[in-house]
C-alpha cells in the first residue's frame, strides 16, 4: 500500500456521490487516485460495488455493447460502479450517459489522469450528469493530520527538493527518492501526451519543460521558447497546454483592470511538484548547495496553495501582477469581489511594502508577505 494518509477531499467526495449521478476524479498518474478509491471501496462502502479497469481489454469490451439489457446484465443488484482510467474506453461519456439516465439509483466513480481526454469525452454527454474532483500530490494539509509542527518543519527542505507523490513516503533514503522521481518522468509523465495523434516524439516536451524549469516565477515569451526548440509560437503554446491537462503545469496569468502599464499578455508557468521540476533539471541538490531556493520556495508554496483552493472549495481566480515600471506581486487572489495580494519570500530580512502602483490602483485590496515563518497558516 502507497499510503496511509487521508485525503482532505474524501467527506466532500463522499458526500456527492449521489444517485444517477458521476463522480470524476482527475489527477496526473501516480498521486494516488487508485489508492484512494481502494479505501473508500474497503472503508466507507457498505454495499457491493463492482471495480472496472479502463486499461483491462475485457472492460472495454464488454462496455461497447451499447445497450441498457447489456448494462444491466452487468451490474446485476449492484448499483456502484468504479472505473479506473475511464479514459482509455471508446465513448466512455456516452455509455456513462446511457448507463445514468437508465438505471435508477446507479452511483458512477470514473478517474483519469487525462483531462483534455476524459472531459472532452465526458463533458457534454453528461452534463448536469457530472461532479468533477482533483486529485494532487499530498498537501500540507494531508500531512498535518499525521506529523506535529517539529516534524512539519523538519520536512520543508525535503518537500522543497522530493516533492509530494505518496509513494515517497515509503523511500527511506534520497537516492530512492531521486530515483523515483526520475521513473516518473521517464516513464509516466508524457505517456497520455504521446497517446494523442500529432505528438511523436517525447524530446521536445521534455525540453520545453526542461526550459519551463529554469523560468519559475517569470513571464514566459512563446516566441524565445519557440526559437530555442525550433518550433512555432503555435506548437510551444499547443504543448503547454497539453502539459497543463495531464498536470504536470499550469498558467498564472497577469492581473490587470485595463491600467495602460498593467503587462498581462505574457504568463508565468509553475509545477504542481516540485520533484518533478528537479528531476527534470536533475538536480536534488541540498539548498546550502543550491543557487534556486526562491524559485523552489515559490513554486512549492503557490502549487500548496492551489491544493488548498481546491480541498476548501475556495471559488477563486489566480494571477500574479507587474507593471512596466517593474513593480510586481507574486500572486493574487480575486474572490468574493475582493482582490488579495500576496508577497512570496524565502528570506525576509527586510519586510517588503505593497508597490505604490498597487495601492494607488487598488485601495481596498489586502496585501501579505507569506515566509517560511507564517506559510502554514495559508496553505493548511
Amino acid at each position: 500500500m502507497t499510503t496511509i494518509i487521508n485525503r482532505a477531499i474524501r467527506a466532500v467526495f463522499i458526500n456527492k456521490l449521489q444517485a444517477n449521478k458521476v463522480l470524476l476524479l482527475l489527477g496526473a498518474r501516480r498521486v494516488g487516485k487508485t489508492v484512494f478509491l481502494r479505501d473508500l471501496a474497503d472503508n466507507y462502502f457498505d454495499e457491493p460495488f463492482l471495480f472496472l479497469n479502463g486499461e483491462d481489454m475485457a472492460t472495454t469490451a464488454v462496455l461497447s455493447e451499447r445497450t441498457v439489457e447489456n448494462y444491466r446484465r452487468l451490474f446485476g443488484n449492484k448499483k456502484l460502479m468504479i472505473i479506473d482510467e475511464a479514459q482509455k474506453i471508446p465513448d466512455i461519456g456516452l455509455i456513462l450517459k446511457l448507463m445514468v439516465d437508465n438505471i435508477e439509483g446507479l452511483r458512477i466513480i470514473a478517474t483519469g489522469s487525462s483531462v483534455f481526454d476524459l472531459a472532452n469525452k465526458l463533458g457534454e454527454p453528461l452534463t448536469g450528469r457530472k461532479y468533477t474532483f482533483y486529485l494532487y500530490p499530498f498537501s500540507q494539509k494531508e500531512y498535518s493530520d499525521y506529523e506535529n509542527l517539529i516534524e512539519t518543519k523538519a520536512r520543508l527542505e525535503e518537500r522543497l527538493i522530493y516533492g509530494c507523490y505518496p509513494e515517497l513516503i515509503t523511500l527511506a533514503s534520497n537516492s530512492e527518492k531521486a530515483a523515483y522521481l526520475n521513473e516518473i518522468v521517464n516513464s509516466y509523465l508524457l505517456r497520455d501526451i504521446l497517446e494523442v495523434d500529432g505528438v511523436r516524439s517525447s524530446s521536445k516536451m521534455l525540453s520545453l519543460l526542461r526550459l519551463i524549469a529554469f523560468q519559475i516565477g517569470k513571464e514566459v515569451s512563446m516566441e524565445e521558447l519557440g526559437r530555442q526548440l525550433g518550433l512555432s509560437r503555435n506548437t510551444v503554446e499547443r504543448y503547454l497546454d497539453l502539459l497543463s491537462k495531464v498536470f504536470v503545469v499550469y498558467k498564472i496569468s497577469g492581473f490587470s483592470r485595463n491600467l495602460r502599464n498593467e503587462i498581462t499578455k505574457t504568463s508565468r508557468w509553475y509545477f504542481f511538484d516540485n520533484g518533478i521540476r528537479n528531476a527534470l533539471i536533475t538536480n536534488f541538490n541540498s539548498l546550502s548547495l543550491r543557487g534556486d531556493t526562491g524559485e523552489l520556495w515559490e513554486n512549492y508554496l503557490l502549487s500548496e496553495r492551489i491544493k488548498f483552493q481546491q480541498n476548501t472549495g475556495m471559488i477563486v481566480n489566480n494571477y500574479f501582477w507587474r507593471t512596466y515600471q517593474q513593480q510586481e506581486i507574486d500572486w493574487i487572489e480575486e474572490r468574493e469581489g475582493t482582490l488579495f495580494a500576496y508577497e512570496v519570500k524565502w528570506n525576509a530580512r527586510k519586510t517588503p511594502k505593497v508597490p505604490s502602483a498597487w495601492l494607488a490602483a487598488y485601495p481596498l485590496s489586502s496585501f501579505e508577505v507569506i515566509t517560511p515563518e507564517n506559510y502554514l497558516g495559508w496553505i493548511e
